[in-house]
């Protein structure tokens, strides 16, 4: 799970396992799988460090904690 936070400042966990695409519309909207769609104040591109530095972590077996 990665932390993002929501247009009025609270956090929110996202499983990026089930995100098909964030797009700024300004502002950052991720679509989900479920349909869902979230606003968040992080960029498409933010969201992609994010992503992968939690791809990262996985792969190389490191120990994880809630905000990654």
């Amino acid at each position: 799970m990665i932390e993002v936070t929501r247009l009025n400042g609270t956090m929110l966990y996202l499983n990026p396992d089930l995100v098909l695409f964030a797009e700024a519309t300004p502002d950052t909207v991720v679509s989900m799988t479920n349909g869902e769609k979230i606003l968040v104040k992080e960029s498409p591109a933010e969201l992609t460090e994010k992503f992968i530095a939690l791809k990262r972590k996985m792969m190389l077996g490191e120990q994880l904690t809630l905000n990654e």
